[in-house]
């Protein structure tokens, strides 16, 4: 296996200290039992499936804490969820209301029964899938792009195209504060412990508060280019960053240092997902293919093969299944083809 380029990584200066890059990428020795295990299992689960959702692209897909359903978020104003059952997603409903694309979604983190929209239109609208209605609409200043909800449950931020975030409690649907960013801030999200919150940001920093008081801990020059996207493992071992240079870097969550970069795409890394088991991560972009890699040795496990760029992938949270969606209407492509569709890989060859 050829070594990531150190150069192109994190911190090609090679500084070592919290938030640089180690100066070594590790090297495997041939594929480990996970590696064989995995692809056996996915020589005989490589089909995907498509789903019709939506009338136009989907940005974002999401399932429940249960895995139970998977929701999508769409260019066409509206959010659809299916239920998972057997070896298919049966869709369930179609969630109207929003006056603007909605451009990314997440559920409670344990409650399988709530999940919210950050939508172009100004507000975000909370959904109860038991009576598929919005429980609550709020209004923000300005056109929302990127939500997550805290792992306690309590908060939601948003994040809009002005690089304002807002916490919102979660029960009283109220604002309880508000950051206003001298940076493009691209994706944001909480560590696992409830106690950190992370920007990535369009200098290719990661920027690190505290929280709640939402005070600055750390700037990490994390790429040499725009940082898009960022993910923490289910195990709370590591998260992940994706950017515009193509590669993902791999940090160890308590020491801040870059442990290994995956170098396989080779456009602007525009999503991330971990397996439950936090050791597989899906990593996709404009390529027609999503990287599946190993996330101990940065290993390539699988690709899953795609006709067009892919805007957003999601790991089950108990089983071996990716859900994705990508940009299906484009000249190059057949233009009959139906736009908005939800795909699930992993899938028996045989179903």
């Amino acid at each position: 296996m050829a070594i990531p380029p150190v150069s192109m990584g994190p911190s090609a200066l090679g500084q070592s200290g919290p938030g640089s890059m180690a100066p070594w990428c590790s090297v495997s020795s041939g594929p480990t039992r996970y590696v064989l295990g995995m692809q056996e299992l996915f020589r005989g689960h490589s089909k995907t499936r498509e789903f019709p959702a939506h009338s136009a692209k989907v940005h974002s897909v999401a399932w429940s804490c249960d895995g139970r359903r998977l929701a999508s978020g769409s260019f066409d104003k509206t959010a659809s969820v299916f239920l998972l059952e057997k070896d298919r997603l049966v869709k369930e409903n179609n969630y109207r209301g929003h006056g603007d694309s909605v451009d990314q979604l997440c559920w409670h983190p344990s409650n399988p029964d709530l999940f919210v929209t950050a939508s172009g239109d100004k507000t975000i609208r909370i959904w109860d899938v038991r009576t598929t209605k919005c429980i609550a609409t709020v209004n923000t200043k300005g056109e929302n792009i990127n939500i997550c909800w805290s792992p306690d449950g309590q908060t939601i931020a948003v994040g809009n195209k002005d690089d304002v975030v807002t916490f919102i409690d979660a029960k009283t649907h109220r604002s309880k504060a508000e950051e206003q960013f001298k940076f493009e801030v691209n994706e944001i999200s909480w560590n696992n412990d409830n106690n950190m919150f992370f920007l990535t940001n369009g200098n290719g920093c990661i920027n690190i508060l505290s929280y709640p008081e939402l005070k600055p801990v750390q700037s990490i020059n994390a790429h040499p280019s725009n940082c898009i996207c960022i993910k923490f493992d289910p195990m709370g071992k590591y998260f992940a960053t994706g950017s515009a240079d193509a590669l993902v870097s791999l940090w160890d969550v308590d020491e801040l240092v870059c442990v290994r970069c995956f170098s396989r795409l080779d456009w602007p890394v525009r999503t991330l997902s971990f397996s439950h088991d936090g050791k597989m991560l899906a990593s996709a972009s404009e390529d027609h293919f999503i990287d599946i890699a190993e996330v101990e040795t940065g290993d390539k496990l699988w690709e899953v093969q795609c006709e067009s760029p892919t805007f957003t992938v999601a790991w089950h949270p108990k089983r071996p299944l990716l859900a994705f969606a990508c940009d299906d209407k484009d000249g190059k492509y057949d233009s009959s083809r139906e736009a908005g569709t939800v795909k699930l890989f992993g899938l028996p060859n045989d179903s």
